[in-house]
């Protein structure tokens, strides 16, 4: 028996062909389906798509280790059933390239500074939006995340942090030093112009019981 009505879900893109040929794109809800017709079901709300590990070149050539994280969508479901009949495998090479091209736009010093947030996660999602958009996607955030330097790097960055927090307990010490040094000189000089004063520091120093003598 054949249907006389057709119902499109909320969430999705129902696309309708007659003969082989797009219609129109259903809005959610029931409707009367047509002779010949055909439908094609698309997620209409977004997605999370995660990319595998790849190692990619910086751009001093030093190798590091990369993933990152989509969110996209489906906008334009008939430029889509156009260009692809895979939108996550469009979205998953662009995302690639994208990572690629960015990270090996920046110099390993930037990476090392940023501890393996450096990357302009705007750049990234840029540039995936770019290579995806006339699939009828869109492309609303990339997340590069689990950036890995090389164990050389890693260790001359512990060596460099390791170095600043001993120069700056050196520092620290030598900065104590010196204000025990001044107050030291600035009472020795008190001392000197008050005789008065330094007989009386004289007695307290002294252990109980002892006999002092003092010269007139």
């Amino acid at each position: 028996m054949l249907l006389r009505h057709v119902t499109a879900p909320e969430g999705t893109f129902c696309v309708e062909r007659v003969d082989g040929v797009v219609r129109r794109v259903l809005t959610p809800g029931r409707h009367r389906r047509p002779r010949r017709a055909t439908y094609v079901h698309l997620p209409a709300v977004d997605q999370l798509l995660t990319l595998a590990v790849q190692r990619v070149p910086d751009a001093d050539g030093v190798v590091v280790q990369a993933s990152a994280t989509v969110r996209w969508r489906i906008v334009d479901p008939v430029a889509h059933l156009a260009a692809a009949e895979e939108p996550a495998d469009l979205v998953y090479l662009a995302a690639q390239l994208a990572v690629r091209d960015v990270v090996g736009a920046t110099p390993t010093e930037e990476l090392v500074r940023g501890r393996g947030t450096a990357l302009d996660d705007a750049a990234v999602t840029a540039a995936t939006a770019a290579r995806v958009g006339d699939a009828g996607l869109e492309v609303r955030l990339v997340v590069v995340k689990d950036l890995l330097l090389p164990t050389q790097v890693r260790e001359a960055l512990a060596e460099q942090v390791t170095a600043r927090l001993r120069g700056n307990a050196r520092l620290e010490a030598a900065r104590a030093e010196v204000a025990a040094l001044r107050a030291l000189a600035n009472g020795a000089k008190l001392l000197a112009e008050n005789p008065a004063l330094a007989r009386i520091r004289l007695v307290e120093a002294v252990p109980p019981g002892s006999t002092i003598e003092i010269g007139v």
